[in-house]
């Protein structure tokens, strides 16, 4: 059989590549009095050029590239597939509600493009230091969207916020790899998974651990490492925050997935516990500050912690279940989030002047369309069935259930009725009638966004309806994620003569 090409192995970053360069040298070339909305859509066809690749690997054998660096498998081609649907969604919605005058449009088109570069390679990363600059291609792009507004006064400070945080809980994860390498002499992660068991100075080990799962929860805003979210959320464009809230957590959530199976598997009764712990913490501090705030993303910003830890329930599951858990939520969860703020876009708009709950007062009536979607996204939110949500939830906490941790999944389902209600305030307010006394502004939807919720609508309802082939899709890439054996089995065994 003929090896397989190594640039197949990462043929949808080369061309999110080629598209972020083709657009950063079409900006460049265009007359400064021409509209650059055009290049949104050079980015968004080139994003959807890399939804094909992603979806054409897995005929692909499932291998390695690079010197063992990148690998092709179903795990990585559904966080591909993911990913790229989240980021060509992210793109229309832009497309339609950036303004056309505002500066620098093809540098914005071409950070998101170039964040996912660096999102999809994290996902398919088997080198930590490889990881770690993909993390850090990712970390970038979005830093410098989140400050988009710069002409806004939360928007700079959005930026610094999370750039500081940011580069703050990198180091953990870098020191984290340090220490594995120092236990180890090696940063390949099955070669890791396979030396870890043996390692002489155990502290390095568990130190190791613990260090890497603090920069990671950073990026998913697990509390207690959530403090940067709200603020960040409220400051940058809803657009960014539609992206940043689910392709970089999706990302990060596949590398956590391998750091817990791969990397450290014996440490299973290290790890389960601090995870269990963050769920806990995650869900309770999340929904609790929610049911506080009058700002629809800042409460969203908070939700957007407590369903961190519904996934991060997950994690309880025993093997392959927990990881198919997980990767089923995080489809879940990024279907209808995005969705929702595509919501919150149209009706704020891009300067957000109507950014509160009560400026959502009647929009089923002023616009029957949004008002349905709007709170449809809510209803998959809260977890009711035939809804992405439901089903998502009720996958994570049966995981949970399975390995033991029932009562982690009986405060799930509390926090569940706790989070509807703010949900269902959120939904009242658009249910009702009109304020006669105020003016309100009916929200124009083009064509563009209407793909784009579309597209989270049905993702949302096939999730809750027909989850069938995304279940097969999670569950052949949970058994792709091998736990390797400790280096004294993995000797050769001889046969009997």
């Amino acid at each position: 059989m003929n090896p397989v090409p190594d640039i197949y192995r990462i043929l949808p970053e080369v061309i999110l590549t080629l598209t972020g360069v083709a657009v950063m040298l079409l900006e460049a070339t265009l007359p400064p009095s021409w509209p650059r909305r055009p290049l949104g859509w050079v980015a968004a066809f080139g994003t959807t050029f890399a939804f094909i690749a992603s979806l054409w690997q897995l005929s692909l054998p499932e291998g390695t590239g690079y010197f063992n660096t990148v690998e092709t498998s179903a795990f990585t081609v559904f966080f591909h597939v993911l990913i790229c649907a989240i980021v060509l969604a992210s793109l229309l919605l832009s497309l339609d509600t950036l303004p056309h005058d505002s500066h620098h449009q093809g540098e914005y088109y071409a950070l998101i493009v170039f964040g996912a570069v660096g999102m999809c390679l994290l996902t398919g990363a088997i080198e930590l230091l490889l990881a770690f600059v993909a993390l850090e291609i990712s970390s970038i792009a979005t830093y410098i969207l989140a400050g988009y507004r710069k002409e806004a006064p939360k928007g700079p400070e959005a930026a610094i916020k999370y750039f500081l945080l940011g580069s703050f809980a990198t180091a953990f994860l870098l020191y984290g790899i340090a220490l594995a390498f120092g236990a180890t002499g090696t940063t390949q992660i099955y070669e890791l998974g396979r030396l870890i068991p043996a390692a002489q100075n155990h502290a390095f080990v568990v130190t190791a651990l613990a260090m890497m799962l603090i920069g990671i929860l950073f990026k998913v805003s697990a509390a207690p490492f959530h403090l940067w979210t709200p603020d960040v959320y409220e400051g940058a464009p809803t657009p960014v925050v539609a992206l940043m809230s689910t392709a970089p957590k999706a990302a990060a959530f596949a590398l956590l997935l391998r750091i817990v199976y791969e990397v450290f598997p014996s440490l299973h009764a290290v790890s389960t516990p601090l995870l269990w712990a963050v769920a806990v913490l995650s869900m309770t501090v999340g929904n609790l500050a929610a049911l506080r705030q009058k700002n629809v993303k800042r409460m969203l910003a908070y939700s957007s912690i407590a369903h961190a830890g519904y996934l991060l329930a997950a994690f309880a599951g025993i093997g392959t279940i927990g990881i198919a858990a997980a990767s089923f939520y995080t489809a879940a969860y990024a279907a209808m989030n995005v969705g929702i703020f595509a919501v919150v876009t149209l009706v704020s708009g891009y300067e957000e002047e109507l950014p509160l709950v009560d400026d959502f007062r009647g929009l089923l009536h002023r616009s029957p369309l949004l008002g349905s979607v709007l709170i449809f996204f809510l209803i998959s939110l809260i977890g009711i069935p035939f809804t992405g949500g439901f089903f998502g939830k009720f996958y994570s906490f049966s995981a949970a259930v399975g390995g033991g941790a029932i009562w982690l999944a009986v405060i799930g389902l509390v926090n569940s009725g706790i989070a509807a209600a703010y949900y269902l305030r959120l939904a009242a307010a658009a249910a009702q009638r009109p304020d006669p006394d105020k003016t309100y502004s009916t929200p124009e939807v083009g064509i563009a966004v209407r793909a784009a919720l579309m597209l989270a609508v049905a993702a949302t309802l096939v999730l809750g309806i027909a989850p069938g082939q995304v279940l097969h899709a999670v569950q052949s890439g949970a058994h792709t994620l091998r736990t390797p054996m400790p280096e004294a089995a993995a000797l050769p065994v001889q046969s009997a003569p």
